[in-house]
C-alpha cells in the first residue's frame, strides 16, 4: 500500500470537491434552497446521479434536506454551515477560472448554461476578499 504525502484532511476534501457535479451543486446553493427539480435543470445530469450526489453531499454535513408536510410534499436542499464555508472557495476557483480558462468550445447540447449574474457574484466574492 502506498503511503500518501497529502495530509489526510486535505485529500478527503480534495475528493469531495472534485467528484463529478458536487462543485457546481455546491455553486447553485450558494444562492439559496433549492428544489430537486431546480437543481436538476440547472445540469445536464440524470436525476438518479443527482439524487446520489445530493445524498453523498448530506452524509458529509455539507447539505441539508428539508422535507415540507404539504400535498405534494415539498423537498429542499440548502448548504449547511459547513457547506456555506466553501463560498470563498468556490469564488476562488471562480476568479481562478474567469482570469485562466478560455471559453469551452461545446456544441449547444452540451453547454452548461450560468446565468452571467451567477458568475458576476461569484467573482464579486473573490474581489471582496
Amino acid at each position: 500500500m502506498k503511503n500518501s504525502t497529502l495530509c489526510p484532511r486535505f485529500e478527503r476534501g480534495m475528493q469531495i470537491l472534485s467528484q463529478r457535479w458536487n462543485g457546481l451543486i455546491i455553486y447553485r446553493l450558494l444562492s439559496g434552497p433549492q428544489r430537486f427539480c431546480n437543481i436538476q435543470s440547472a445540469f445536464p445530469v440524470s436525476g438518479r446521479l443527482l439524487s446520489e450526489r445530493l445524498k453523498d453531499l448530506e452524509k458529509e454535513g455539507i447539505v441539508v434536506r428539508h422535507v415540507y408536510a404539504e400535498t405534494p410534499v415539498r423537498i429542499e436542499y440548502e448548504l449547511t454551515e459547513k457547506g456555506h464555508a466553501l463560498q470563498s472557495t468556490i469564488a476562488c476557483i471562480q476568479g481562478w477560472s474567469d482570469e485562466w480558462i478560455n471559453e469551452p468550445q461545446h456544441s449547444e447540447d452540451e453547454v452548461l448554461h450560468l446565468s452571467d449574474e451567477d458568475c458576476e457574484k461569484a467573482a464579486a466574492g473573490t474581489k471582496a476578499e
